[in-house]
């Protein structure tokens, strides 16, 4: 079974991006991020042409969520992360697929930091660690996948002190990563290609992508239940190199 994360950078624009993707990548489940379209807006008949059943949260302009599944339909288990009912932003979907729940995640930025929007993702942190170990508790097979907007450690990161005071490296979200980790959850990526560098996102600006100017800010974590089925985990790096890619880049892994 191949689980991938994908920051689409808006679906319509990219829809051809996708497909393209898709149609090479051959993924059974797909996480996606950054829609930056409503849910009326949803490309559902194209995803459904292309084999893929679909659940979705959509959000004008920004955010959106959403799981699409390879010849099955996904079962939408929660469209939002608990503990906060004033948050309507789209950032959180979760359902089941043949017998394992994917969730898809869109972290909060947290810039400028420090202030509000920094002490959001810290909040949102919390409450996702709140809710993840709900699954641990019950030994679920789940699969946490998104753009958490947090390069975890120095490897992933280009060599640089120009994000110093960028929110995505900051040590209180780098510390709020790693507590959810520790929960007793498997970073994939990590896992699998041990100290390597290797990133999921390369920044539009000064030349980033052709300098592989990189951070690793897409994430596949995976439950107790699920980790001794890692068979392998990797980034579909050349996806960010075509015409009108986004920013990002899929992440994905398979399990046995």
């Amino acid at each position: 079974m191949k689980i991938a994360t994908f920051n689409i950078n808006n679906i319509n624009r990219r829809l051809p991006n996708l497909l393209a993707w898709m149609r090479a990548a051959k993924p059974d489940v797909v996480a996606l991020q950054e829609l930056k379209a409503s849910d009326g807006e949803f490309p559902a008949a194209a995803i459904e042409k292309a084999g893929y059943g679909a659940v979705w949260r959509g959000q004008k302009t920004w955010n959106g969520v959403a799981i699409l599944a390879r010849n099955a339909e996904p079962v939408l288990t929660r469209d939002r992360l608990p503990g906060r009912p004033d948050d309507h932003e789209a950032r959180y979907i979760e359902a089941a697929v043949r017998g394992v729940i994917v969730a898809s995640i869109y972290l909060p930025n947290g810039n400028p930091q420090p202030g509000p929007k920094f002490d959001n993702k810290l909040d949102w942190l919390a409450r996702l660690k709140r809710h993840a170990k709900t699954f641990i508790k019950q030994d679920l097979p789940v699969v946490l996948a998104g753009d958490y907007n947090v390069a975890p450690t120095q490897i992933d990161i280009y060599p640089t002190r120009s994000w110093d005071k960028d929110a995505l490296i900051q040590p209180k979200s780098r510390a709020a990563f790693a507590s959810l980790v520790e929960q007793g959850w498997c970073d994939a990526i990590r896992e699998s290609h041990g100290d390597k560098r290797i990133y999921t996102f390369w920044d539009y600006k000064r030349n980033r992508w052709p300098r592989d100017a990189g951070l690793r800010l897409d994430h596949l974590l995976l439950s107790p239940a699920l980790a001794s089925r890692l068979a392998q985990a990797g980034v579909d790096k050349a996806a960010r190199g075509e015409d009108g890619a986004s920013d990002h880049a899929p992440a994905w892994v398979v399990l046995r």
